[in-house]
């Protein structure tokens, strides 16, 4: 699934600041309870100094072979000197009858001359209950710190990209409601980054030279479209004159009759860019209420022989009146081009056309081909199916344009039950 940029990039720091801060955390851990058994150690280690010292002074001290309310016991050794004065340190778990249970203990080790020569062991012991409580706290105290300050980034960082980011956005919304042909109020954006900017204004360059090549090629189809039309309408008098010329070969009226159907299909096809032409100039201005139920029953009407001549069947049910503000022209050449196009793709003979018309909506759907068509290209210029030999490709681009001329309609196609559907619906 595809992330915006700002979720990327929030991602990837998010993990990134949650390794620093977890590999922080446990040295910070590590070095706060290196500190505690320092402590500890450093108190256990003074401890040994004065039980030497009073064991000089106080034979009887020498004595004490366990552990006692003094947390220390002496015993003779015969370990080689090469341990005197060395102290060992190990962590030890003792059993305490206040609380019936096994606690930790910190126990220092170290061996000693006595006042008569002789060797001692000496074991210091002390609780680290309390040490082993600070641990535990420690520990609770830097968890709940560590997911605080994830929380704390994570909401800056979102707050932060997110005013970071706004320009980008705008601009992203800049590129997405333009359209080819329409009036285009552009305003700069407010960003103190300099790549937003600079981006910011290479995109308006980018738009108006697009919209200057897009300008200059409607006015040379337009252009073109108006030259062509008087000498292709001679050009087809003329072939019709030399059709009724009796004194002509079969062969010669073949290869004419041809060459004005080659010429008849140039002229639909000029018809089609100039009626283009003329709707993306919004020169079909005239609103007013339309009523698209009478307009279905016009049409079907005047297509009637075509639809008889194919064998095509036609079935209108009304279930609610699909009126809508629109233009008439622009309305019976919409009606027309879809009805055209549900005949000429349709199966002949034993076709069918099923029209539904509902408040909201009215779907146009026909037999044909028996497969989906490729949605996402049937309403491009100049495309068509293969088997389509007498289609110029301009009929549903036709309807696309009309539908984008209004805004509170929609076209959409789909295939179902052997069906080819286009529904008109209110947006």
């Amino acid at each position: 699934m595809k992330k915006s940029l700002k979720n990327y990039t929030l991602r990837y720091i998010t993990i990134i600041i949650l390794i620093v801060i977890a590999v922080w955390a446990t040295l910070f851990y590590a070095y706060i309870i290196e500190e505690v058994y320092d402590n500890v150690d450093d108190g256990l280690k003074n401890q040994k100094i004065e039980i030497i010292r009073a064991a000089y002074q106080d034979e009887s001290i020498l004595k004490t072979d366990t552990f006692g309310i003094n947390q220390f016991k002496i015993t003779k050794s015969n370990v080689k000197k090469k341990h005197l004065e060395k102290s060992t340190f190990r962590n030890e778990l003792i059993y305490m009858p206040y609380d019936d249970d096994m606690e930790p203990y910190r126990i220092l080790t170290t061996y000693f001359y006595g006042k008569d020569n002789q060797m001692y062991h000496l074991e210091i012991r002390t609780s680290t209950v309390e040490e082993d409580e600070l641990k535990y706290d420690l520990a609770t105290a830097l968890i709940i710190l560590y997911f605080l300050i994830i929380i704390s980034i994570f909401l800056l960082n979102t707050l932060v990209f997110y005013r970071a980011f706004k320009p980008f956005y705008q601009i992203l919304d800049k590129l997405e409601q333009y359209q080819f042909g329409k009036i285009r109020i552009s305003e700069p954006i407010k960003s103190n980054v300099r790549e937003f900017n600079l981006l910011d204004t290479e995109i308006d360059k980018m738009l108006d030279r697009n919209e200057k090549i897009f300008k200059q090629q409607k006015l040379f189809i337009e252009n073109a479209s108006h030259e062509l039309q008087t000498p292709l309408a001679i050009s087809t008098n003329k072939l019709e004159l030399l059709l009724e010329d009796e004194d002509l070969a079969e062969h010669h009226l073949i290869t004419i009759s041809e060459t004005k159907e080659s010429l008849e299909r140039m002229i639909k096809l000029n018809k089609a860019l100039l009626m283009l032409s003329r709707i993306e100039n919004n020169q079909f201005e005239a609103i007013e209420k339309i009523n698209f139920n009478s307009l279905i029953h016009e049409i079907s009407e005047e297509l009637t022989d075509l639809m008889s001549f194919k064998g095509i069947d036609i079935q209108i049910n009304e279930h609610g009146t699909f009126t809508i503000d629109f233009n008439v022209d622009l309305a019976k050449i919409l009606l027309s081009n879809l009805m055209r196009n549900a005949i000429n793709y349709n199966k002949s003979p034993s076709g069918l056309i099923k029209i539904e018309v509902y408040q909201h909506q009215f779907t146009i759907a026909n037999t044909g081909k028996g497969k989906a068509l490729v949605a996402e290209h049937i309403f491009d210029r100049f495309h068509k199916e293969n088997d389509a030999v007498n289609s110029n490709g301009l009929g549903l681009s036709i309807v696309k344009t009309i539908i984008e001329t209004n805004k509170n309609i929609n076209i959409s196609y789909l295939y179902s039950e052997s069906l080819h559907i286009f529904k008109i619906h209110k947006l």
